[in-house]
């Protein structure tokens, strides 16, 4: 008959050689290297061989191009038909990275997925058995996630501007990278995306559920805004401000007028607070990792 302290011990064993791998093993979730090093690799080859990470990367893409494209592409056909103020407040940088608040979509549904798909197929049991400290898992797929996700970003906000300002063809006014706050505006643009998708990973740690923390997700990016125009005017200038979707919108514009519609934060400020909502639901995320069974 097993005792007790005789199950407490091969369970101990059991954890311990988890956590300690042969150094043959090469599968994505063995990290031969316990060492934080190991653990971002082993969350590296994690992130870029599942199909969820390139499909939702590819929808990011076309659906920010694709969408900005097609915004410019209007405002060009009905240039000659918009009256004078329009002219006056449009904005030529902030029309071609339309796009990007659309691709924000599919951005924050892999950083939903970065975490919870694992909780859905049962390997995170895996995962936390061979890094026992839970925080690193968390970091590192953070810190993977970001620089991936910005890398993206950035390189489809700088296509969708050059792209869209193409498509404004004789008609409307053109942007360049050197005129007042088009450079940031771009930059801007892949900087929202990736602290966003930041901002979706923590949501999914605490959620844990796949589709209960998407539509978390798209309640605080959606809904929130729906919600706030139904209030006061006085109150939903100052709740809109701090809404993801509205930072958005000011920091890829250019125009003062845009920004002071709702009176919204600074493009870098509002970057700041958006941060801040990621690094927030990311320790809350880590303190529930730490003391919740997998």
């Amino acid at each position: 008959m097993t005792v007790p302290g005789d199950v407490r011990a091969r369970a101990a064993d059991a954890t311990t050689s988890a956590a300690s791998p042969s150094p043959s093993s090469t599968g994505p979730h063995q990290i031969a290297d316990t060492g934080f090093g190991g653990v971002l690799r082993s969350e590296w080859t994690k992130l870029r061989t599942v199909r969820s990470t390139t499909w939702s990367l590819a929808a990011t893409v076309l659906l920010s191009i694709a969408i900005g494209m097609l915004a410019t592409g209007t405002a060009a056909s009905h240039w000659s038909h918009r009256s004078l103020i329009d002219r006056l407040t449009f904005d030529p940088t902030s029309r071609s990275l339309t796009g990007l608040l659309f691709g924000q979509l599919a951005v924050g549904v892999l950083g939903v997925l970065t975490m919870s798909a694992e909780y859905g197929t049962g390997t995170i049991r895996a995962t936390l058995a061979a890094v026992p400290r839970r925080w690193r898992v968390l970091a590192a797929k953070a810190i993977v996630f970001f620089v991936l996700v910005v890398v993206v970003g950035e390189l489809v906000s700088f296509v969708a501007f050059f792209v869209g300002q193409v498509m404004l063809g004789s008609g409307p006014p053109h942007a360049t990278l050197g005129q007042p706050g088009v450079l940031r505006a771009v930059v801007s643009g892949g900087l929202y995306l990736a602290i966003l998708g930041l901002l979706a990973l923590g949501v999914a740690t605490i959620v844990r559920h796949t589709a209960g923390a998407i539509s978390a997700f798209v309640g605080v990016l959606f809904v929130l805004p729906l919600i706030a125009q139904a209030l006061p005017t006085a109150i939903q200038h100052a709740v809109s401000r701090y809404l993801p979707a509205f930072i958005g919108a000011a920091t890829t514009s250019t125009r003062p007028g845009v920004r002071a519609a709702f009176d919204a934060f600074p493009a870098w400020e509002g970057l700041a607070i958006l941060g801040g909502y990621a690094v927030a639901a990311l320790v809350i995320g880590a303190w529930v990792l730490e003391r919740r069974d997998a």
